[in-house]
């Protein structure tokens, strides 16, 4: 086998975005936003909050309760604190160096998180000035403020006229992770080993328990797993579940079931599917062996699923340290 770490590329993406409600509070906010104004909210002691949110961070009390308890505040603010970005990465919200600072609009008791667009680090300071530019087209989002820049140089744009007049109500935000994960060692080992067929679990020395999949070490006292032991691929049900319910195009037809299955030479069951029999005959106890893909890789799907070998099914004080 290969001594180089497996690595899978990964994508985790929500199509279309993830979307939620944003109830009657951030609503108004978010609203506010669309319609080009900062909307926050006055608490029970009289300090005025933006963003707004349904309750008192300090004390827990509710807050926007009444139409009254909502103000305007700015356009103008002052920054309190800020970081300069100077080699922006393409997600970021321009392309150029920016500032992300916290702004605390006039009017408000707390500030909110956004960036500034100084055009240099040496213009930026905190108790500086600024006022926001409004994009042209806004959708009831952060990102509808352009950007805030320093008062006084004409960079700022009064909000055009929104194109509805409906309160906002749900929001969407783009979600996608790409990323890289390496096996491991230990699991680059057991991977390769389903491509060949092969079940491979590992130990710490003779007499050690036997961990498959392997992590590298023994979880229970953190000693490095030296000793690769081939287990299986004939083993025994511990506990089950029989599934009812389509959940996934993926999934096979149900009802099917889902076992976990205590491996010959192993010492902690491995999870896999029970087929080629009724799923109301499945039990514990009872003798599988691994049914192989047609074609195999470094993956767990190269055991399409388990069977029955028709053996005697294995005494209940064998394998009940393992339930």
């Amino acid at each position: 086998m290969a001594d180089e770490v497996l690595v899978e590329h990964h994508i985790l993406e929500y199509p279309g975005g993830y979307t939620r409600t944003v109830g009657p509070v951030i609503g108004r906010y978010l609203t506010g936003l669309r319609d080009g104004r900062l909307i926050a909210v006055r608490l029970g002691d009289g300090r005025v909050m933006i963003p707004p949110a349904e309750y008192d961070p300090v004390t827990g009390e509710d807050a926007g309760a009444s139409d009254a308890d909502f103000l305007e505040v700015g356009p103008g603010g002052t920054v309190t604190t800020w970081t300069w970005i100077s080699e922006p990465r393409p997600k970021h919200p321009l392309d150029h160096p920016f500032a992300f600072a916290l702004i605390q609009p006039d009017g408000a008791d707390t500030a909110i998180v956004h960036v500034v667009d100084a055009g240099t680090e040496n213009a930026m300071h905190t108790g500086m000035r600024v006022v926001p530019k409004w994009r042209d087209e806004r959708v009831g989002d952060t990102l509808d403020i352009e950007a805030w820049v320093p008062e006084g140089t004409g960079g700022a744009s009064a909000a055009k006229p929104a194109t509805s007049t409906e309160p906002v109500t749900t929001m969407s935000s783009p979600v996608k992770l790409e990323y890289d994960i390496g096996a491991g060692v230990a699991a680059t080992r057991f991977l390769l080993g389903l491509a060949q067929r092969r079940i491979l679990g590992q130990r710490t020395g003779p007499g050690g328990d036997v961990y498959v999949p392997p992590r590298g070490s023994d979880p229970k006292t953190g000693t490095p797993t030296v000793d690769e032991v081939e287990v299986g691929p004939r083993g025994v049900v511990t506990t089950f579940c029989v599934v009812n319910l389509p959940f996934s195009p993926l999934a096979p037809e149900v009802p099917y079931v889902c076992a976990q299955i205590l491996l010959d030479g192993a010492d902690i069951a491995l999870f896999g599917l029970v087929a080629d029999m009724p799923a109301a005959d499945v039990r514990q106890g009872l003798r599988v062996e691994a049914v192989w893909a047609d074609e195999v890789g470094p993956t767990l799907e190269s055991i399409k699923w388990y069977r029955p070998t028709g053996e005697p099914d294995a005494e209940y004080d064998s394998y009940k340290e393992y339930l």
